[in-house]
């Protein structure tokens, strides 16, 4: 029966090169001249720095411009709540990996609203899809990329 698992992976190389960029675009940019502002990677987040809350909003910007030119999607960022220390502001940002029992959930869901010939079953972090014909999951693919879930998927261990 064929079948291929969806999944939810960001490459953390993408991420690490377009932090290292989006340094690089920061220390030309005639705005943040003289300014204590910074993009840090570790651990597969991102820690920006800077003096100012208004600074952070920009950084964000410049970040995911960066990671747009690098192919990741955007949507995969969650940036948490900015919060100040001495005179810099400071906020981190994560990126979900993996898909969660909520999110997996609502794709099964989906799946099954649309009564396709396919099924859809959880497994951990994957939610493999299995039919008898190949367009069906093509079908399937379809729809999951039309629907807007908020957060991007790749398709893989496409197997006949």
């Amino acid at each position: 029966m064929p079948s291929f698992d969806i999944v939810s992976e960001v490459e953390t190389v993408d991420i690490r090169h377009a932090v290292e960029n989006a340094n690089r675009e920061l220390a030309t940019r005639f705005d943040f001249r003289g300014v204590q502002a910074s993009f840090e990677f570790k651990d597969e987040t991102v820690k920006l720095s800077a003096e100012a809350d208004f600074q952070l909003k920009q950084m964000r910007d410049i970040l995911r411009g960066n990671l747009t030119k690098r192919s990741v999607d955007v949507n995969t960022m969650d940036a948490q709540k900015p919060d100040a220390s001495g005179k810099n502001w400071y906020q981190t940002v994560l990126f979900k990996q993996g898909i969660d029992k909520e999110m997996a959930k609502k794709l099964v869901k989906t799946i099954k609203d649309a009564k396709l010939k396919v099924q859809a079953s959880i497994q951990g972090e994957k939610v493999r899809i299995t039919g008898k014909k190949r367009d069906d999951l093509q079908s399937a693919i379809a729809l999951i990329k039309s629907s807007d879930l908020g957060q991007p998927f790749q398709y893989e261990n496409f197997r006949d």
